[in-house]
Parts: structure tokens; C-alpha cells; sequence
């Protein structure tokens, strides 16, 4: 069986990234004219994404919770480009804070700087931050939700990876309600490597932290909310803490 899931996860890979480029000529002449534009043509991919990994390797997906609509930060879990495609397919206005080596990727890189991604230098993102919430008050830009991670990177079910301070720095300096997610897709999506397994894999928003609260209180909520449901989707899914440690 498990040759078999590898060749479909190999024909998955295939599809889906050449599916990015058609699709990223096809909606070139509208992402160009509109932000609206480019936003349609990443929701139209994700969505792609999610329905060939259902029929070619047997992922499931599933949004849990209430999606946000408005202006919020939304500090997620982040176990594999998964969670960012699921995330992208329902949120209204999802902008990442991005390395500044991915613009240079190929289609990817260029439809994210147009629905309004922030490439970001090393120790400069508070001020490319603060450019963009300036650029939505003077009405250049549309309002949306600002996604960060926590952690700062891919992390594997299971790994103990420590919460940056960055995240609740920004929640401070924002002043908006910030939504939690978690996820279980690395169990099913992993990190690295070419083979993916059968499942469903869950983004849940849960509930709202109100804008205000101490940095430090903040932080260890924040941190309690996303570990707990991810392993309570985890274990859902049927992986064990036991199984993660050998």
C-alpha cells in the first residue's frame, strides 16, 4: 500500500503545482487590473488544492469554528503548507508575513505580494507592519486578517517548538482581536518529503482573544489554546503522544 500512496502523492505534487502555473496565467490579466483579481485566482487554486487531495491521496478537509470576516490577527498553528491552503481557501482577505526569498518564486511569490502579503527582512517586520496598518488607514489597501506564527515555522505533530515573543509584541502594537487556529495536518501533509497519507485534515478558528489583554497573560493563553486543540485534532485523527515520542 504504501508504494502505491507514494506514486498518487507523486501525481499529486505533479498536478497540483502545474495546475498553479495554468491557473496563475489565466488569471494573470485580472490580478494585474485588481487585488480582487489575484485573491480570486489564489482562493481558486487552494480550493483546487483541497479537492484533487481528496480524490488523488485521499485527504479529507475540514474548517471548523466561525471563519473571522474583519480586521483580526490570526496567530496559527503551522504544520505544513497545508494549513495555509486551507486558510487561504475561507478567509476574506488573508495576508501572510512572508520571507522576502519567496517573492522570487515563480507565480507563487507574485500573486502573494498582490493580495497583499508583506515581504519582510530579517528584525524589520514591525516596521513593514506598521507601514501596511498606515496604507489601510489612508484607504490604499483593503483591511483583512493579518496571519502570523507563532512558532515561527513548519512544526512536526508532536515536536516541542517554543512560542516567539514576536506574536504577542504584534497583538500589542495592533490593538485587534486576535484568533487562535489549530490544525492537524501534518499528520496527513507533512513538513518535508513527497508522500502524504489518507485522513482528514482540520483548521478550527477558536474563540477570540479581545484586544487588550497583558502581553504576558496574552502569550500563555494564546499558547495554551492552539497546543491543547491540536492535540485534542490530533488525537481525533488517531495520533497519540506515546507514538510521537518514539
Amino acid at each position: 500500500m504504501q508504494p502505491i500512496q507514494y506514486l498518487r502523492s507523486l501525481i499529486y505534487t505533479v498536478q497540483v503545482y502545474a495546475a498553479m502555473a495554468v491557473m496563475g496565467l489565466w488569471f494573470a490579466p485580472q490580478a494585474m487590473l485588481t487585488d480582487d483579481g489575484a485573491l480570486r485566482a489564489c482562493r481558486a487554486w487552494c480550493r483546487y488544492a483541497l479537492w484533487s487531495a481528496r480524490w488523488i491521496v485521499g485527504i479529507r478537509s475540514e474548517i471548523r469554528g466561525t471563519v473571522p470576516q474583519g480586521e483580526v490577527m490570526i496567530a496559527a498553528k503551522h504544520q505544513s503548507f497545508l494549513d495555509i491552503i486551507l486558510l487561504v481557501s475561507v478567509l476574506p482577505r488573508p495576508r501572510f508575513i512572508m520571507k522576502r526569498e519567496l517573492v522570487r518564486m515563480p507565480v507563487l511569490g507574485w500573486f502573494a505580494l498582490r493580495i497583499g502579503c508583506i515581504p519582510v527582512d530579517r528584525g524589520k517586520r514591525g516596521a513593514a507592519i506598521m507601514q501596511m496598518l498606515k496604507d489601510v488607514d489612508a484607504g490604499r489597501i483593503a483591511a483583512g486578517q493579518l496571519i502570523i506564527y507563532p512558532q515561527g515555522t513548519r512544526v512536526a505533530p508532536g515536536a516541542i517548538t517554543p512560542y516567539k515573543t514576536g506574536t504577542a509584541i504584534l497583538y500589542e502594537q495592533l490593538n485587534q482581536p486576535c484568533v487562535p487556529v489549530a490544525v492537524n495536518v501534518g499528520l496527513f501533509w507533512p513538513r518535508h518529503g513527497i508522500l502524504k497519507r489518507k485522513g482528514l485534515a482540520v483548521a478550527e478558528f477558536l474563540e477570540t482573544i479581545p484586544p487588550g489583554v497583558e502581553r504576558g497573560a496574552f502569550a500563555a493563553d494564546l499558547e495554551a489554546r492552539i497546543e491543547a486543540r491540536s492535540d485534542a485534532l490530533m488525537m481525533e485523527a488517531g495520533w497519540s503522544p506515546k507514538l510521537s515520542a518514539a
